[in-house]
C-alpha cells in the first residue's frame, strides 16, 4: 500500500487495533451500540458554544409521510440577514453516526469564517431503513429547507450540499436526485472521502484490505445493510450508488478529496474523471499518505490542516460566485 504520512501513521498506531477493526454483518448491532455510546448527541446548549451559534432542532415531514425527520439548524449568532447554507450529511457508513456530533467541527471550520448557516440531517440508518429511505429523506429535508428559507434566514440561491464518507456519497446521490426531479438547485457539492460504489471492486479497494481504517470488508457489510438483496445488482440506481451513474451532465460544481492510502481512492478519482468527461466542474485532491478519516484521527497534522484549508478555499470561491 502507499506509505502513510508519518503523523497519520502515528495516530493510527496510537488508536491500536480498533482503528483497523472490520465491520461484519454479525457484529453490526454491537458496532452500532458502541457508536451510540462513544458518539453521543451533544446538547443544543453545548452546540451553541457559549452563545457563538444559534442552534435549533426542526421536525419536518419525512419522504414517506410516516413520522418526522430531524434537522439540526445552526448559524453564527446575531446575524439576521440571509446566509448561504451548507446542507450537511454525516458519515458512518450509512449504519452509524448522527446529525449532532458532526456539528462542532463543521461550525468551527466554516460557519464562522465564511458566515455560513448549516443544516445537519438525521437521516435514517441501515439496516433498519434500507435504500431509498435515507436519500429520499435527505431530498425531503432539502425541499423543506428551501421552502422555508425566509423563516430560516438562509439564501436558497447559495446552497451547497455536502458530507463525509457515507454523507459524501449521499450528497452525490442527492445531486442526481435534485437534477432529475427538480427542486432547490445546489451551486456546489462537497464530497469528502465519498462512499460512491457498492461493488467494491476497484484496485484501491483490494489494495487496502487489512490496512485502511475502513476497508473492503467493512464497506461490503455497510452496503449490504443499505441495499439488502439489491447489493451488487447490475441495474442499481445512481441514487443508491452514484458511481453507477451513466449521465453526469448538469450536476453542480464538485469538490472531492480522498487519501492515497484509502479504500475509496479509485472510486473518488473515477467519479471526478466522469464529471470532467460530462463537461462538469470538479476539483479533486488526493492527499498523499492519508487513510480514511485521517483528519479525524490526526486533526492537527500538517496534512489535515492542508486539507481543511483547501476545502475552505473551494467553499469560499463557490459561495462568492
Amino acid at each position: 500500500m502507499p506509505p502513510l504520512d508519518p503523523e497519520v501513521r502515528a495516530a493510527v498506531e496510537a488508536a491500536g487495533a480498533r482503528a483497523r477493526e472490520v465491520l461484519t454483518t454479525e457484529g453490526l448491532a454491537a458496532w452500532q451500540e458502541r457508536d451510540a455510546r462513544v458518539r453521543p448527541r451533544p446538547t443544543l446548549d453545548r452546540l451553541s458554544d457559549g452563545g457563538r451559534f444559534e442552534v435549533t432542532e426542526l421536525q419536518v415531514p419525512r419522504a414517506d409521510g410516516d413520522g418526522a425527520l430531524t434537522l439540526v439548524s445552526a448559524r453564527p449568532a446575531g446575524i439576521r440577514e440571509p446566509l448561504p447554507l451548507l446542507y450537511y450529511l454525516h458519515g458512518g457508513g450509512m449504519v452509524t453516526g448522527n446529525a449532532w456530533s458532526v456539528l462542532p467541527r463543521v461550525l468551527r471550520s466554516w460557519a464562522l469564517p465564511l458566515r455560513l448557516a448549516v443544516v445537519s440531517v438525521e437521516y435514517p440508518l441501515a439496516p433498519r431503513t434500507r435504500f431509498p429511505g435515507a436519500v429520499e429523506d435527505c431530498y425531503a429535508g432539502l425541499g423543506w429547507v428551501a421552502e422555508h428559507a425566509d423563516e430560516l434566514a438562509v439564501d436558497a440561491g447559495r446552497l451547497v450540499i455536502g458530507g463525509k464518507s457515507a454523507g459524501g456519497g449521499l450528497a452525490a446521490a442527492l445531486a442526481h436526485l435534485v437534477r432529475d426531479r427538480g427542486g432547490p438547485a445546489p451551486i456546489g457539492q462537497l464530497l469528502l472521502s465519498p462512499m460512491l460504489d457498492d461493488r467494491g471492486d476497484t484496485f484501491s479497494s483490494h489494495q487496502m484490505v487489512g490496512h485502511d481504517t475502513w476497508d473492503r470488508g467493512s464497506n461490503a457489510t455497510a452496503w449490504q445493510a443499505v441495499l439488502g438483496d439489491r447489493h451488487g445488482a447490475a441495474d442499481l440506481s445512481p441514487y443508491a450508488a452514484p458511481a453507477r451513474a451513466t449521465d453526469l451532465t448538469g450536476l453542480p460544481a464538485a469538490y472531492l478529496d480522498v487519501g492515497s492510502a484509502e479504500t475509496f481512492r479509485d472510486e473518488a478519482v473515477a467519479y471526478a474523471d466522469a464529471l470532467w468527461k460530462a463537461g462538469g466542474e470538479a476539483e479533486l485532491h488526493v492527499w498523499p499518505g492519508a487513510c480514511h478519516g485521517f483528519d479525524t484521527l490526526a486533526p492537527h497534522s500538517a496534512l489535515a490542516r492542508d486539507a481543511q484549508e483547501a476545502r475552505t478555499r473551494w467553499l469560499r470561491r463557490v459561495l462568492q460566485r
